[in-house]
């Protein structure tokens, strides 16, 4: 009793250290790089179901590489998602069946922390199978996430989960600047995006009394406005709310003196910590970061120290 005291104590004394740091948020342009406007971008918190966009991209990532088709591959629900607690929106059980494409639909817009759980065990045992290993899918997932995190430069990241709740030694971290660039790297991926722009979604789990279907909503209220395509939401008590969101506008076309078009595409990522009112904050932020954006371009797009006002984003996989 003692013991579970002092966790509860732990937690909650982090929980105010971190809501003591304010909002933090970055806006950037995707294509460019260019940072538009940033706080606190890079300090290290809890990034609560952020989080979930790696764990969305590895599994993109592996089903591209192996030709794996989401809808087809079915993942059983492992014994491990008792130890999560908190919602369960589709009653998931052990022993449960459902298809990656609709768990990562889950994990997603409904952000469902148990069908999170569900794709990594199943990917991570099949990466460890593809290498002929053996041993705990979730933690071999988690291990790619962060492989993936070096990969593409979250030099101030630690995924150590693929849900983002903040459990006994599971406490990830990251920063409004990491999250863009994962944000940037993930709506790269035709296959990520069109799940995250999404407004809801049915999805069937296999019990054993049969098939159930659920309706999924996106927890994002952005999606549906003109131009959103995602990205993803979190909540929790130490990360407070936040938002990642990704916005497009028709590309710039402009004649060249050879005659041809010149196109440059347009997108901005804008993202959000621990704000109460995370999809208002980030609304205006897309509209100060359009306008922004639009007299840079018309400036002649300077750039004045690479380093500081380009975000970039490798490509490596």
């Amino acid at each position: 009793m003692k013991r579970a005291f002092s966790i509860l104590i732990l937690t909650l004394v982090s929980a105010v250290s971190h809501a003591q740091q304010g909002e933090a948020f970055m806006v950037v342009e995707a294509h460019s790089g260019k940072v538009i406007s940033a706080a606190n971008s890079v300090v290290k918190r809890p990034v609560a179901s952020l989080t979930k966009i790696a764990t969305g991209v590895i599994i993109v990532d592996w089903a591209d590489a192996t030709g794996a088709d989401l809808s087809k591959v079915e993942a059983t629900v492992p014994a491990s998602v008792q130890a999560i607690g908190g919602p369960n929106p589709m009653a998931l059980q052990p022993g449960d069946r459902i298809s990656l494409r609709d768990a990562l639909y889950a994990a997603l817009l409904g952000s469902d922390n148990l069908a999170a759980m569900t794709v990594a065990d199943h990917v991570g045992r099949e990466m460890l199978r593809a290498r002929g290993r053996t041993g705990d899918g979730v933690a071999a997932f988690v291990t790619e996430m962060n492989e993936l995190g070096k990969a593409i430069n979250l030099t101030k990241t630690r995924f150590a989960s693929p849900h983002g709740l903040d459990l006994p030694k599971q406490n990830g971290f990251s920063t409004a600047a990491d999250v863009a660039k994962l944000s940037v790297y993930a709506m790269r991926k035709p296959g990520f995006t069109f799940i995250t722009r999404q407004k809801d979604r049915q999805v069937t789990v296999q019990g054993p009394a049969g098939p159930r279907s659920f309706n999924v909503k996106n927890t994002n209220e952005l999606v549906g406005e003109p131009g959103i395509l995602g990205v993803k939401t979190g909540t929790t008590n130490a990360a407070g709310p936040c938002v990642s969101v990704a916005s497009d506008r028709d590309p710039l076309v402009r004649d060249k003196p050879d005659g041809e078009k010149a196109v440059t595409p347009r997108r901005l990522i804008v993202v959000v910590l621990n704000n109460p009112d995370r999809f208002n904050r980030a609304r205006g932020l897309l509209r100060q970061g359009w306008d922004s954006y639009d007299r840079w371009v018309a400036a002649g797009a300077p750039i004045q120290d690479r380093e500081k006002e380009i975000l970039n984003v490798p490509n490596p996989r």
